[in-house]
């Protein structure tokens, strides 16, 4: 994956992203199957965590190991990155777990905030959980925004991160918070993707603004045509930032990466059309500890391989690889 290299009959960024996510073969074999854990927060909140069906058991080669995912905005264990990750989970014998970010498991949840990029600290209450139930060392994928706020718990947690987890990986995150969202919000960004995400996040804000009445400015919110806006009226406040700059600068990884002190791998194709490749760390900005994979193509969270209509399997298996290659 370090040196992927598309299929020649699916060029550029956005038709690598949006092909993988809506017509390319998600899974090896049979579709994945998943059981449902509820969980109470410290908050009185409630989570959802999905657990791969006949994961949990042991198997000799490789050692048992308990893969986590966290995904990215607006996603869930249906995600395609998800389903695929579950793919290589299975062919490894591997446990596989996918912790939903509040709201998003297809219930509202109950108190007055949600998620966002840097939520470090239900990283950490949720990585705790899955170490303290099960013997599996912890292997740990975040897509997206999910791999921005679990390099954000591997920096807070120093060098205690190794008593939770093995090693970590960022797939397609946007460290750099204040580049990826202006770029989202520009251009054909914004017309095609600024929009979908916003076509479910404000009715589920809006559902929000209806448990807590008050909570933000409710106007404003349905009139929000960019994720800056949202972010101003709904995420930043929220979750205890002053304003969308605020929120952006202190919940970015990138200038932080050389605190970490586990394995951890940040992969992030050049052509991301949400993160631009100008914002990329450089080998200088991180420790020992970080690998960064960089390859010129792939899309956001793309990567597919094959003929018609390929498949979104490869990148899993690479990542699942360096992640197992670990000590």
């Amino acid at each position: 994956m370090k040196h992927y290299e598309s299929p020649a009959w699916l060029p550029g960024g956005n038709l690598q992203t949006i092909w993988a996510a809506t017509r390319a073969r998600r899974h090896l074999g049979a579709p994945p199957r998943f059981t449902r854990e509820r969980w109470a927060t410290p908050d009185g909140d409630f989570i959802d965590v999905d657990h791969l069906c006949g994961s949990d058991e042991p198997s000799a080669t490789p050692p048992p190991r308990r893969l986590v995912l966290f995904h990215g905005l607006e996603g869930s264990s249906r995600s395609a990155y998800a389903q695929a990750f579950a793919s290589v989970a299975r062919l490894r014998g591997w446990a596989y777990s996918v912790p939903h970010f509040r709201g998003c498991s297809g219930e509202l949840n109950l108190a007055p905030r949600a998620y966002h990029s840097g939520d470090f600290e239900e990283i950490a209450w949720i990585l705790q959980r899955l170490r303290a139930a099960s013997p599996a060392p912890l292997l740990v994928v975040g897509i997206s925004l999910g791999g921005n706020a679990l390099l954000r718990w591997a920096q807070e947690a120093g060098d205690s991160a190794a008593a939770t987890a093995a090693a970590v990986a960022a797939v397609c995150s946007p460290i750099d918070l204040a580049a990826a969202g202006h770029a989202i919000d520009r251009g054909f960004n914004r017309l095609v993707y600024s929009r979908m995400f916003l076509r479910t996040m404000k009715p589920r804000a809006l559902a929000k603004w209806q448990q807590h009445p008050g909570l933000f400015d409710r106007g404003k919110l349905a009139a929000a045509r960019t994720l800056y806006e949202f972010d101003n009226v709904f995420t930043a406040p929220l979750h205890g930032f002053r304003d969308t700059p605020d929120y952006w600068q202190r919940a970015s990884a990138k200038p932080q990466l050389a605190r970490i002190r586990i394995p951890a791998l940040v992969l992030n194709a050049r052509n991301d059309p949400f993160v631009p490749a100008a914002s990329l760390p450089a080998a200088s900005h991180v420790g020992r500890h970080v690998t960064l994979w960089q390859p010129a193509h792939g899309g956001h969270v793309g990567f597919p391989h094959g003929r018609p209509p390929g498949h979104v399997v490869g990148m899993p298996q690479a990542v699942a690889g360096w992640l197992a290659a670990q000590p």
